[in-house]
């Protein structure tokens, strides 16, 4: 045996990627906010529900925050799996790709998506760049390369 494994099908990938970066994502701004998690995933809520409606909510508004936070991880992951299985040189450097990948959905999240909904608007923060970079992108790329060859290596 060669140790190679066989390459992950493009849904369980996408969820995988979408776990992982929801997961990374949600320890991040838990590190840089100091809070739980019940306190991120309402302020995700807020985004929709306004941030009164999420603060003061209970389980069902938490729930609402989990969903939410992990359907969009998984929405940007979807994104890159896809792209990755046409473009060759996102599974050929896996890593600067995905770092680069995680800039970019930082900035989208932080200047598209926030300033679009009920949420507070965020500055910047290298912190939240960095942390989306290695925390969100690159498990993400690390993943897709798998679905697309099969392996944890380049090519």
């Amino acid at each position: 045996m060669n140790g190679a494994r066989s390459p992950l099908r493009p849904g369980r990938a996408i969820l995988l990627a979408g776990a992982a970066a929801g997961v990374g994502d949600t320890l991040l701004a838990m590190g840089m906010h100091g809070v739980g998690p019940v306190v991120v995933y309402r302020g995700v809520a807020a985004g929709l529900i306004g941030r009164e409606a999420a603060l003061g909510g209970g389980l069902a508004t938490t729930a609402l925050g989990l969903l939410l936070h992990f359907w969009i991880a998984t929405t940007a992951a979807a994104c890159y799996v896809a792209a990755s299985a046409r473009v060759r040189g996102l599974v050929e450097h896996a890593a600067p790709c995905g770092l680069a990948f995680g800039v970019a959905v930082y900035f989208f999240m932080k200047d598209v998506v926030v300033p679009l909904s009920a949420a507070r608007p965020i500055g910047f923060t290298w912190a939240g760049l960095v942390g989306h970079a290695v925390l969100v992108g690159l498990p993400i790329a690390l993943v897709a390369r798998r679905a697309v060859n099969g392996t944890g290596q380049g090519g």
